[in-house]
């Protein structure tokens, strides 16, 4: 009897390391599914995105009779403010970058994370630190400088879509012991809900079928994506498992030249390296932790 049970487990990933290879692989998915709308406003996205995940939440809040609202109002629209921002800046780059470039840029957020905690959370960050988030930042200087292709208003976007990310986080943290998880991430899609409603009303494009599609998988993927980062960090000390969250690089790139055509000079790849780089150190030998760790740890499901 036990044998059968084992074989009908097989077909889902078993463990941490299987579902955390699953969740970057579906979030990389639904990058590509983003970079192909280039022809729908990214705030347009954002709130088709929004809405497919505000259901969910809003079902599974129904489901726990859970108030909707919250308490601490003011913390969960800042929240779902800055969330909103972040999604729409980096959507917005997806869509007039090369793919692995604008992933790359994104994963500066875990270090805004760390200097927002200074003066939010009143942390500190250790001497060594500062060093690590020094070779990240170089590697963005090494990708403008080596690479034309990349323009200054995108890059400066990204950053900023890696910032808003960071005061985000921080604000999570802060509503952690405050809020229930799933309320905290409901407002997060009901402000981007809302700011996309304002910009369809006077920005509407319609979507061709294959487009409606797309706006659908983004959602959904999302969805699978944050499933599965929560069985593995469940499952297995968060350290563990954190760092093969930076395997969404690799998908990014395979995706980028193989879905896209798009190419990648030497300096462009040493710029990437150095950003990565700069982080995975963070990680591994300070407290910072990846976004979506925190997005996960504290809130559950998004």
């Amino acid at each position: 009897m036990p044998q059968p049970a084992a074989r009908a487990r097989s077909f889902w990933p078993r463990g941490a390391v299987g579902n955390m290879l699953l969740a970057t692989l579906a979030f990389a998915t639904m990058n590509v599914f983003v970079k192909q709308l280039d022809r729908i406003p990214a705030m347009e996205i954002v709130f088709f995105r929004c809405l497919v995940s505000g259901m969910i939440c809003g079902i599974e809040i129904a489901r726990r009779r859970l108030d909707w609202k919250g308490n601490n109002h003011t913390l969960l629209i800042a929240r779902g403010t800055f969330g909103t921002l972040a999604l729409f800046a980096f959507f917005v780059t997806l869509q007039h970058m090369h793919l692995a470039t604008a992933v790359t840029i994104q994963y500066l957020s875990p270090i805004f994370t760390a200097l927002i905690g200074v003066f939010v959370l009143r942390e500190m960050v250790p001497a060594r630190q500062w060093f690590f988030y020094g070779i990240a930042f170089a590697g963005v200087f090494v990708l403008k400088g080596f690479d034309s292709r990349v323009s200054t208003f995108y890059l400066l976007l990204g950053i900023f879509s890696a910032l808003c990310s960071g005061m985000a986080y921080n604000l999570v943290r802060r509503l952690r012991e405050r809020e229930e998880p799933i309320v905290v991430v409901l407002h997060f899609q009901l402000v981007g809900i809302a700011a996309g409603l304002v910009f369809i009303l006077f920005s509407w494009r319609t979507p061709t079928p294959w487009e409606w599609v797309s706006l659908l998988m983004c959602g959904v993927l999302t969805q699978v994506g944050q499933i599965c980062l929560t069985k593995a960090l469940q499952s297995e000390r968060i350290a563990k498992v954190a760092v093969l969250n930076y395997i969404g690089l690799v998908y990014a790139l395979i995706f980028s030249i193989t879905i896209f055509g798009e190419t990648y000079t030497a300096q462009t790849v040493l710029g990437i390296s150095l950003v990565v780089a700069g982080v995975l150190l963070a990680v591994l030998y300070g407290k910072l932790k990846p976004p979506e760790v925190i997005e996960e740890t504290e809130t559950a499901v998004v």
